[in-house]
């Protein structure tokens, strides 16, 4: 019954935890339901009166979950958190980081915290719930009679306790995710409004209201706001060039020039030149004395919160873009750093509209940049276009004959686009950087920052491009610095192959050329950014929705398989990469084992799966071992690895391999492939990072789990494991107990029987010199008959008394090998060595004692057997006796057997994977049933007296049994043949009896 009852226990346990499991994989960010769940099971299954789970907030524990509470402790226990300290014995697990058991609280002296006086409760038990020893909280049960909880129950709570830092850690990661989702969406809402706005400022140039009412539309809609102005600095007063949302009554009193007084948004934006934001408008001092102009604004505009940011062009003051809510509620840093963006957005649509404008208004000007204004328009992204018509048109209409662009490359300024100038002046200059120095004119103008105008460079002491000059023919140079933000990105050259000075007029348009190629490249960076910033978000968009499926798979399931698929079938399509593979690190060989492969067919998986990987081997290896991702962009160029020529003959030339690695283990390796040679990018590298984080949480997941259920099954097993290593524990204290009196007892009987053994062979020699003495003597002969008798009787007296003297000697040297524990030193040894030297030792043992000995020898070692962790002279002692006997067995046959019996041995050896196997038979006399129940008890012996003392194989027994923790078995068949059988372990253990090896 007891049996039934115990697997009955541990099916409601894996039932209880299989709930708690399903309710974590539920409620992915709700943790109530998973500690109700935890509370109930663990208040049942520990048979506990009342359950509660505490979180630690840092400073003190919190209930958050109950089953089976009064009222009245409950609100006692809510309104009294509890500190980690010695008051309590929740406060104690939480203290100690361990399991608290407490048998009496009523009783317990250091137990102050007054739950005990609302709920007269006895023994309690808290276990800690802690992540990599920090504290997360603590689970409660007791009980209110005095018994104490049991070591499963004990267990139990402790599994629940891990179970619910696993779910608090899983909810955790689960925000962070979603915290993340919301930052990629809300960076995605605001590019896209500024994509918006880009392009109403490139389908409206010159136009400044649509672009204002966008970028108000945007930024009010963004920032969460009720309405927004725009308002453009007019002398010292302000022009609402823009509104959007406001209330009729508010624009209507804001239609004019307004001059704000101090204090208000306007006037310290404009003051300060910097960000502005009013918590509640009517609690500003304008508002609170009465100013009307604060007060009529705040009356009409309804608002309360205010943002105000100021538009600046080189630091002069454009205007300032306001942001109304009609509640209190501040703006985010990200909404301010949005607004910031959309005024400087503002700036850039001012400038370029000003700078239209001054072009419109110089006819020249405007006739000069009508090519390439077209240009631009129609290759608005092609840079190479628009600088060329950029240098055709400067060439043309500045009346130069030659000229050039220089941009900024790879941090250097190298020559581009030109116009006029000669192949070989071309080919000397392109690669020639231009440093900012007075050696050119490109040089002064980078160094300066000015237009620089060199009417003759031969007569320009500074110049130094001596090579370049006669190359290009010119004597006249004007450069126009191109500037963007007052930094150079480039220079405009125009040169004369004549010394003829470039006019004021000239100089202004070339100027005007200039910014047109700055604006162009401008542009150009702008849509690149806004395109790349684009494909990011489409990417992160993919990334996550991957990410999500991963995690959805790492919830929904424990299947390590299943998880693992799903991760490098991912891995390996967001990487553009044709195949993969998740290598799992095995703890026990110290080696990678292949567990989950995408895009690769079955004869390489098959090729590579057998491969043996350890750390610091191959690529994976090192990875691990270095612990970060490594890649071979052309695996051609490596061809040290076996398996990498089997993956090159697969077609694949580029891999990337991203280390599995926990806190503190080893976990595997994610391998992608790619068909096509060269570098991963840096984001592929970071992506795969990401999944092999997944990886290790999908593996860890599911080890936990399947160490929840072998814990399980254990815990039926232990019990018994327990009772069984409890018998055996008395019985070798009983063992040592006989051994130590067996010690004892021949100990104090050596000293006599020396004496005993050392006066007969005295007194033998001495009847010896008796008789020779009287020989001289003259005696009758009936005399010297009776005396010859007499001396002949006493002689042999003392010799049988010398004989059974060193038979007893004998028998308490084994009594002392018998009480002794072990001997020697544990090493790996040869198995079959020793069992080879051994039988040759009793062989030619017995050929020495009697030389007309002889018997066939026969030896079947298993090459397979290896080397053994054992103790070599205790080994030595049982094979010399075991062969002794059976040498013994087989001549004692001969003896009595006719003509035709030949005696024979045999030792063999065999490899039974983590043990091995010594088998010693001969075709003796045999062991007839009644003996062979007794052969390993002490003292019992078939020899005659002289010959055996009982003691061999008892001591063989006992080395075999208790010091290896190995077995012995006899097998005969009387006047047949005697088979010993020895099972030793191949790696050193302590048997479950607790006897020292």
């Amino acid at each position: 019954m007891r049996p039934r009852h115990e697997l009955a226990e541990a099916r409601e346990q894996q039932a209880a935890t299989s709930e708690i499991l399903k309710v974590i994989g539920r409620s992915t960010f709700d943790l109530q339901p998973v500690f109700e769940t935890l509370a109930e099971n663990a208040g049942r299954l520990c048979e506990a009166k009342r359950s509660f789970i505490f979180r630690f907030d840092g400073q003190y524990l919190r209930v958050v979950a109950t089953h089976n509470v009064s009222a009245e402790i409950k609100a006692f226990v809510e309104q009294n958190p509890i500190a980690p300290g010695r008051a309590s014995a929740t406060a104690r697990a939480a203290l100690e980081r361990r399991t608290v058991h407490v048998l009496d609280a009523q009783t317990d002296p250091e137990y102050t915290y007054g739950s005990r006086l609302v709920e007269p409760f006895r023994t309690i038990l808290t276990v800690p719930m802690l992540k990599a020893g920090e504290l997360l909280g603590v689970i409660l049960v007791y009980r209110l009679e005095m018994r104490p909880f049991a070591d499963s129950q004990i267990a139990l709570l402790e599994t629940f306790a891990d179970q619910a830092v696993i779910a608090i850690e899983n909810a955790r990661l689960f925000c962070e995710v979603q915290a993340r989702t919301n930052d990629l969406a809300e960076s995605l809402q605001q590019q896209t409004a500024t994509a918006d706005v880009l392009k109403i400022i490139s389908s409206s140039p010159g136009e400044l209201e649509p672009v204002f009412q966008a970028m108000l539309e945007n930024a009010t809609r963004i920032c969460e706001a009720k309405f927004g102005t725009l308002y453009l600095s007019e002398g010292d007063g302000f022009r609402a060039a823009a509104m959007h949302n406001a209330p009729l009554a508010y624009q209507q009193a804001r239609a004019r020039v307004v001059h704000p007084p101090p204090d208000t948004t306007l006037w310290r934006a404009a003051k300060t030149k910097q960000v502005v934001q009013i918590t509640d408008a009517t609690l500003e001092r304008g508002y609170i004395e009465g100013d009307p102009f604060v007060v009529s604004a705040v009356t009409l505009g309804g608002y309360r919160s205010i943002l105000g940011v100021p538009m600046l062009h080189e630091d002069k003051l454009i205007g300032v873009i306001t942001v109304f809510r009609q509640e209190v509620r501040l703006f985010t840093d990200k909404q301010i750093e949005l607004l910031a963006n959309f005024a400087a957005q503002a700036v850039i649509a001012v400038e370029n509209t000003r700078l239209l404008n001054e072009l419109r208004e110089s006819l020249q000007q405007q006739t000069a940049t009508a090519d390439v204004l077209k240009v631009i328009s129609r290759s608005t992204f092609d840079l190479p276009t628009v600088l060329q018509t950029l240098v055709e048109s400067a060439a043309r209409l500045c009346d130069a004959d030659k000229t050039n662009i220089t941009r900024e490359k790879n941090g250097a300024f190298y020559r581009a686009e030109a116009y006029g100038f000669s192949p070989d002046f071309q080919e000397y200059v392109k690669d020639i950087p231009i440093e900012a120095e007075r050696g050119s004119a490109s040089g002064r103008a980078l160094l300066e920052g000015r237009v620089i105008h060199i009417p003759d460079v031969e007569a320009d002491p500074e110049y130094t491009l001596t090579e370049g000059q006669r190359l290009g023919g010119y004597r006249t140079v004007l450069t126009i610095p191109m500037l963007r933000e007052g930094v150079p990105i480039g220079v405009m050259n125009l040169t004369r192959s004549e010394v003829r000075p470039f006019t004021d007029k000239q100089i202004e348009l070339a100027t005007t050329f200039a910014d047109q190629a700055v604006i162009a490249i401008k542009n150009v960076l702008l849509f690149d950014e806004v395109q790349a910033r684009t494909r990011e978000l489409s990417q992160s968009v993919e990334e996550l929705r991957a990410l999500g499926e991963v995690s959805q798979a790492v919830n929904s399931t424990v299947d390590l398989e299943t998880v693992l698929n799903t991760i490098v079938a991912k891995a390996a399509q967001l990487s553009g990469t044709e195949a993969g593979t998740i290598y799992v690190f095995d703890d026990t060989a110290q080696e990678f084992h292949l567990r989950a492969t995408y895009g690769m067919d079955g004869a390489i998986i098959a090729e590579i799966k057998d491969r043996h990987i350890h750390i610091g081997e191959t690529a994976i290896g090192q990875a691990v071992e270095q612990r970060i991702p490594i890649q071979i962009p052309d695996i051609q160029d490596d061809p040290n690895s076996a398996v990498l020529d089997i993956i090159v003959r697969a077609g694949f030339r580029a891999l990337l391999i991203v280390p599995l690695l926990s806190a503190d283990r080893t976990v595997g390796a994610l391998v992608v492939r790619r068909k096509r040679p060269g570098e991963f990018p840096k984001h592929t590298v970071d992506l795969l990072q990401t999944f092999a984080a997944q990886s290790v949480l999908a593996i860890q997941n599911a080890r936990l789990f399947e160490s929840v259920e072998s814990r399980t099954r254990e815990l039926a097993a232990s019990l018994e494991d327990l009772r069984t290593a409890q018998d055996r524990l008395v019985q070798t204290q009983k063992l040592a107990s006989l051994g130590q009196l067996t010690a004892g007892i021949a100990h104090e009987i050596k000293n006599p029987l020396n004496f005993v053994n050392n006066f007969s062979a005295l007194s033998k020699e001495l009847v010896d010199e008796l008789g020779d003495a009287l020989v001289p003597v003259a005696l009758d002969d009936k005399k010297r008959v009776e005396l010859d008798e007499l001396t002949h009787l006493l002689k042999g007296n003392l010799e049988k008394v010398v004989q059974h003297g060193q038979r007893a000697d004998s028998i308490v040297k084994n009594m002392l090998l018998h009480s002794r524990e072990g001997s020697g030193e544990r090493r790996l040894v040869d198995l079959n060595a020793i069992v080879e030297d051994s039988l040759n030792l009793a062989y030619h043992g017995a050929r020495a004692e009697k030389q007309e000995f002889n018997i066939r020898l026969e030896r079947a070692f298993d090459p397979a057997a290896g080397v053994v962790d054992l103790l070599p002279q205790e080994i030595t002692r049982v094979l010399l006796n075991l062969i002794s006997n059976g040498v013994y067995a087989a001549m004692k046959r001969k003896a009595e057997a006719l003509d035709g019996y030949e005696p024979s041995l045999v030792a063999a050896t065999r490899s039974l994977g983590d043990s091995v196997e010594i088998r010693i038979r001969d075709n003796g006399v045999g062991i007839p049933p009644g003996v062979k129940e007794k052969i390993f008890n002490p003292f019992f012996t078939t020899k005659p007296p002289g010959e055996g003392t009982g003691l061999g194989l008892s001591l063989s027994y006992d080395i075999i049994v208790k010091q290896h923790s190995g077995s012995i078995e006899v097998d005969t068949q009387p006047g047949e043949f005697t088979e010993f059988r020895v099972i030793l372990p191949r790696k050193a253990a302590l048997s479950k009896a607790g006897v020292k090896s």
